[in-house]
């Protein structure tokens, strides 16, 4: 039997395909289904922050270096 990808026959490739497909979609379709089923009754509300007046510093105590 040989192990090598590169000499495997057509038949062999198409396999390779189809299982992947199939791990694909049944990943794709249980990662759905958990976060279908994970939203049970909660909602999600925002908070709106409203900026206030601009503050304006004329001096400061700090050293600047240069």
């Amino acid at each position: 039997m040989n192990h090598s990808i590169y000499s495997a026959d057509r038949a062999t490739h198409l396999k390779i395909v189809v299982v992947a497909l199939v791990a694909g979609i049944v990943v794709a379709g249980f990662g759905i289904t958990a976060r279908m089923g994970s939203d049970e009754g909660l909602t999600q509300t925002a908070r709106v922050i409203k900026a206030g007046q601009p503050v304006a510093i004329t001096s400061s105590s700090a050293s600047l270096v240069r």
